[in-house]
């Protein structure tokens, strides 16, 4: 097993950081945070840094923003699927916001993380924000705004991730502590039953990804790590995120998509936790060995 430190990335931090996607068309990373309901946009050097260009909230003011999508396309122009605290808002070129779904309206929960399967359909999850019930739910959102609950049992649905094939569907249940996996048709949208693929008991199990060698990458929230397994569930490789214990999420991002960009967090966090942790909230980047599978762009409609 190998083991290394990932280079911080950004001089600014973020409360939650999150759900880093890599748009190659354009050549930049989106990310979120979660707490601040902002979106974050910048570009990559040579050397691995994040130079952060744009950042922008929604007219909805929302009070969180769970997740950004691949670039979506709507009449072949690109724009921006979110998840905004409790829907789905596709933002066009313009700038303008149109409603897609809403999901979990007036309920104690917001919408977490989400990912865009083969055919361009969308998939996101909740998280509590009251006590812990583990009734959150992860839904499938057709291309036509269509909505079907594919689990209504979990205690934070998170990382999501599907096979290159896209025939099998990873997902996260960070309050239980594991990473489960089932098979999914990509033509229907129908997803099969669940098994577990990995427990992480040392650690809160958060954003995922898959390299083109079928290993999936797990960031791991209170270690301050990322955790590489093999196809068969065996830990091969950790990458390590000193000084920013909360690492929240992973994306394969550059030309190659060998540069693994890692987001973290300071989430209830004291000053002096953030003294003892400089560096939470930042982006970090490493360059891995295997390139990371690309991210699906959202194709639905409003």
């Amino acid at each position: 097993m190998t083991t290394w430190d990932a280079d911080v990335a950004t001089t600014a931090s973020y409360e939650l950081g999150e759900g880093p996607v890599w748009d190659p068309e354009r050549a930049i990373l989106r990310w979120v945070d979660i707490l601040g309901g902002r979106v974050h946009v910048g570009s990559l050097d040579d050397g691995g840094g994040v130079h952060e260009q744009a950042s922008f909230s929604l007219a909805y003011a929302p009070a969180t923003l769970g997740a950004v999508a691949a670039p979506a396309f709507l009449d072949h122009e690109p724009g921006t699927l979110l998840a905004a605290h409790d829907r789905l808002v596709f933002v066009d070129v313009d700038g303008g916001e149109h409603l897609v779904a809403v999901l979990c309206a007036d309920e104690p929960r917001r919408l977490n993380d989400g990912v865009t399967d083969p055919l361009g359909r969308y998939l996101v999850g909740s998280a509590p924000t009251g006590e812990r019930t583990f009734a959150e739910r992860l839904w499938l959102v057709d291309h036509d705004g269509t909505v079907t609950v594919l689990d209504d049992d979990l205690g934070l649905s998170n990382g999501l991730a599907f096979s290159a094939d896209g025939g099998t569907l990873f997902s996260v249940d960070t309050f239980s502590h594991v990473v489960r996996v089932r098979p999914y048709d990509a033509v229907t949208g129908t997803a099969g039953g669940r098994s577990d693929f990995v427990r992480v008991d040392d650690g809160f199990p958060d954003g995922i990804a898959l390299d083109a060698d079928g290993h999936l990458w797990v960031a791991v929230f209170g270690q301050g790590e990322v955790r590489r397994f093999s196809p068969e569930g065996t830990l091969v490789d950790v990458v390590r995120t000193p000084g920013a214990p909360q690492a929240t999420n992973v994306a394969f991002a550059g030309e190659d998509r060998r540069t693994l960009v890692i987001t973290t967090a300071r989430e209830n966090m004291t000053a002096q936790d953030v003294a003892d942790h400089p560096r939470s909230g930042r982006l970090f980047t490493t360059r891995v060995d295997v390139p990371g599978l690309p991210a699906r762009p959202w194709r639905g409609t409003t």
